[in-house]
């Protein structure tokens, strides 16, 4: 895997337990900074569905 340029939303600061999101070309890569070596990928559709159902409350407990 190329050197990925991993990206974090502004609400988690200098925070340690943040969402971290990579965006390629041919794919979206997302990682917890409390794992980053635990990296899933996605297609740039299957980004745009989680987003979309994230915020839609599809996974609102």
């Amino acid at each position: 895997m190329d050197e990925l340029t991993w990206r974090r939303p502004t609400a988690c600061g200098d925070g340690n337990n943040c969402p971290e999101v990579a965006v390629t070309s041919d794919a979206v890569y997302v990682r917890s900074s409390l794992l980053p070596d635990a990296i899933a990928q996605l297609t740039p559709d299957e980004w745009r569905d989680l987003v979309s159902a994230i915020r839609s409350g599809e996974f609102d407990l």
